[in-house]
């Protein structure tokens, strides 16, 4: 049996024309700039609304250092294990999801004091 060879004629490929993508916007600043911005927010705790809202109405207000050492020990719990942890500070309670370092809700300690705790599995002291 022999094999069939077929004869087409070569067509060129059509033309295209792609958009040009800008990465960086003009006007924001050069790459490095960014990028330092990009990976500090990354790094930082994050507030969802429902908890920004929470800490408003309540009257809470966390200082620096305190933010600080809650990162810190968010990290460590992380590296742990802990997804979903209670941090329980002086004057307030926070549900934070340490996987993606966002502050799910917030409490005073008044009120944290007659409620339970769900979904968390683990718990972060800080004086």
């Amino acid at each position: 049996m022999e094999p069939h060879i077929y004869s087409q004629k070569l067509r060129p490929l059509p033309k295209t024309t792609y958009p040009k993508k800008t990465i960086m916007p003009t006007g924001q600043g050069n790459f490095h700039d960014i990028l330092q911005t990009e990976i500090n927010s990354s790094n930082g705790i994050k507030l969802s609304k429902h908890a920004e809202k929470r800490m408003q109405d309540r009257g809470i207000s966390i200082n620096q250092d305190q933010w600080t050492a809650i990162e810190h020990k968010l990290r460590e719990a992380k590296s742990k294990g802990i997804s979903d942890s209670l941090v329980v500070l002086n004057h307030a309670a926070l549900v934070v999801n340490a996987n993606n370092n966002t502050v799910i809700t917030a409490l005073d300690r008044t009120e944290a004091s007659a409620q339970i705790f769900t979904n968390i599995n683990g718990t972060i002291l800080i004086d």
